[in-house]
């Protein structure tokens, strides 16, 4: 698992995924599903996520079906800001679609 902050242009969000990059293609569709066609994504370690998000966490964990492979653990970007230092983002991954997708 994976999980990353993503910010959108609706804002911050935290999302929690078994793809093996933020760049694969049906995890992109998933989010294109969501409205998200560009995004900058952040990794943080799983550890650290569990950690600062507590129960919530694995409140968010218990609902994944085996067919998933996408959460989204925090809409709020402003608590995703609080709980993570910007020194503790992996490098940035960027994604936009093109104009030929």
């Amino acid at each position: 698992m994976k999980v990353a902050v993503l910010i959108t242009g609706s804002g911050p969000l935290v999302i929690v995924t078994s793809h093996a990059s933020f760049t694969d293609p049906a995890l992109i569709e998933k989010l294109r599903a969501k409205g998200i066609e560009k995004f900058i994504a952040y990794e943080v370690p799983l550890a650290m996520a569990q950690e600062r998000y507590g129960g919530h966490f694995q409140v968010a964990m218990q609902d994944l079906h085996e067919t998933d492979d996408l959460r989204v653990l925090d809409f709020n970007g402003e608590r995703a800001f609080r709980l993570f230092r910007l020194k503790e983002f992996g490098a940035p991954v960027m994604f936009e679609r093109s104009e030929s997708s």
